[in-house]
């Protein structure tokens, strides 16, 4: 026993766990990093990370067997042969869909961390207010200022570059210098500024991609191929830099294919003592021991180990006093946006594959109300020069065309607004009695987006065509497409936090308001799904809970 004892336990190493693993292991605590997946070592395993396509099999495309072993995974953007490895095998780890809910998941050291879209900003307190000024949901337990330092000292470590909006709604980062806009971009700020008077804005995104070096770490090589790994170390991933970081302090046990059945609850210290772990390639089941345990799987599989850690204390699931367990599950929504072409600036053009986008900030529900939809969106801004590809399909052939292809074409652009979600009670996961493969129950989801979404999405597309036509833009066409909930990859707010133990899980420092030595820091944590992307928040939010965590340790309170 006493060789399976440490003083911290994380489940999960992707962006919360790596956190957790790296404040952790820095404060002195002896940590022990489960992560159900296999081992992806930094640089060494990212065997597709300089291949060109040539190089791929199949071309790099998706295959009939590809799609039967991933019908799920292999419906997104990133999935071809260079990124399959980092997805899971649908089959080997299935869930049921009672209503139509794509969960992109990557099981293996680092989690979704190697393949995110890495969008860092923050929120404001016109996010963290909103829930409590509208009476929806319950009021966030924090507000800014209690997050604001944490934001710094996440944004100082990771390095992340972008431009600050100067909006009050975006609140200002700690950023590198942004990667230039090309020439379209710049045509477009300059045409958004005259029309909307600084209402609404093009900025450059803030991401976490270095635009310098930064602690040892290279600036971004301009390939866009980060979804392979990236050998760089140029975007944040809790391989290449806070596993890293945890582990040169001599404090950290990395332990993959380790899946965590559920928490050990001990009746009489009122405590977690423990995890069951099962050995995902064995299948020999083993506990190990701690004084503190920090849930980062994600956020349906933490609450999944919350649920199946019952006892007599807990028959509906550890530290489900309040029944809100698996309940109140977002993810934001981004149907709704515009395409365009603009047959100018041809004589312009731009180095690199640039791995960032432009950025619209939030503009709806910030001063003025809406009558028709609460809360609001923000949009990703993409712009090119046609390539060759353009010529793909045509009839055309002979010298000339074979020369205009060879040329950069037309500018093109793409837009979508990504908006919030309100937190339905009836929008949930919860498990069966049947069992996976490898012996966990089944997770059961259920989500829909309602009335507030569909009209937010034909304001979004509105919206879009209105700027992009009052930038002088052409063949400017909107889109609302229907979305499938999960399809943006940030589900969240299973195991919300608050301040009443009746009607919230976690209380303002994350810890489970009942057993106060358990910690959950990942998306379940969230009350609301503001428009900006959540990742900083997580990131900061684990921060800021190991401070306390530790603080308390060191008081003897947990």
């Amino acid at each position: 026993m006493s060789a399976r004892t440490y003083d911290a336990i994380v489940v999960g190493s992707g962006m919360s766990g790596g956190w957790a693993a790296k404040e952790l292991c820095e404060k002195g605590l002896k940590t022990l990093v489960l992560e159900r997946g296999r081992n992806i070592r930094h640089v060494t395993d990212y065997t597709t990370a300089l291949k060109d396509p040539w190089q791929l099999p199949h071309n790099n495309r998706a295959t009939n067997d590809d799609r039967k072993a991933q019908p799920v995974q292999s419906t997104l953007y990133l999935y071809d042969q260079s990124t399959k490895q980092h997805f899971v095998d649908d089959n080997q780890h299935p869930y049921v869909q009672e209503q139509p809910f794509n969960w992109f998941r990557g099981y293996q050291v680092g989690g979704r961390s190697l393949m995110w879209a890495r969008h860092v900003f923050r929120y404001s307190d016109l996010d963290f207010e909103a829930n409590q000024k509208e009476g929806v949901g319950i009021d966030w337990p924090i507000r800014y200022a209690d997050i604001a330092p944490w934001y710094e000292h996440v944004e100082k470590f990771i390095g992340a570059s972008g431009e600050n909006s100067g909006l009050p709604q975006l609140p200002a980062q700690v950023l590198q210098p942004p990667f230039e806009m090309n020439a379209l971009e710049k045509h477009i700020r300059k045409g958004m500024d005259a029309a909307f008077k600084g209402e609404r804005k093009l900025i450059c995104s803030a991401t976490a991609v270095l635009s310098r070096e930064h602690n040892g770490r290279g600036p971004c090589q301009g390939r866009n191929q980060c979804a392979r790994g990236c050998p760089y170390s140029a975007y944040f991933s809790s391989n290449g830099v806070t596993l890293p970081a945890a582990a040169a302090t001599g404090n950290l046990t990395l332990r993959p294919d380790s899946l965590v059945h559920s928490l050990i609850y001990d009746d009489a210290k009122k405590r977690v003592t423990g995890v069951r772990v099962i050995d995902a390639v064995t299948r020999q089941s083993t506990e190990c021991f701690a004084k503190v345990v920090f849930l980062c799987a994600s956020a349906l599989n933490s609450t999944a180990i919350l649920l199946n850690s019952k006892s007599s204390r807990f028959p509906n699931g550890l530290g489900n006093d309040s029944g809100e367990l698996g309940h109140n599950l977002m993810d934001h929504h981004n149907g709704g946006g515009a395409t365009a072409s603009y047959s100018s600036l041809l004589d312009r053009y731009y180095r690199g594959r640039r791995s960032t986008s432009m950025y619209i900030p939030r503009f709806r529900n910030v001063g003025k109300r809406e009558p028709k939809f609460a809360r609001g969106y923000g949009y990703e801004v993409y712009t090119w020069r046609n390539s060759w590809t353009r010529g793909v399909g045509s009839a055309d052939f002979g010298a000339d065309f074979k020369n205009e292809i060879t040329r950069p074409g037309e500018w093109g652009l793409f837009m979508e607004g990504y908006g919030e979600t309100l937190p339905y009670h009836d929008n949930r996961m919860w498990l069966s009695n049947d069992v996976d493969p490898l012996g966990m129950p089944r997770i059961h989801v259920s989500m829909s987006y309602r009335d507030n979404e569909r009209l937010m999405a034909q304001q979004m597309m509105d919206d879009a065509v209105e700027m992009m036509t009052a930038a002088k833009l052409e063949n400017v066409k909107g889109f609302n497409n229907p979305v499938t909930p999960g399809s943006v990859i940030h589900e969240m707010g299973t195991a919300r936090m608050g301040r009443d133990p009746k009607t919230s899980v976690l209380n303002s420092h994350n810890q489970v308001h009942a057993v106060p030595n358990v910690f959950v820091t990942d998306g379940s944590c969230m009350v609301s799904s503001p428009t900006q992307n959540p990742s900083l928040t997580y990131m900061a939010l684990t921060a800021r809970a190991v401070d306390h965590a530790v603080g308390q340790l060191k008081k003897g309170a947990i």
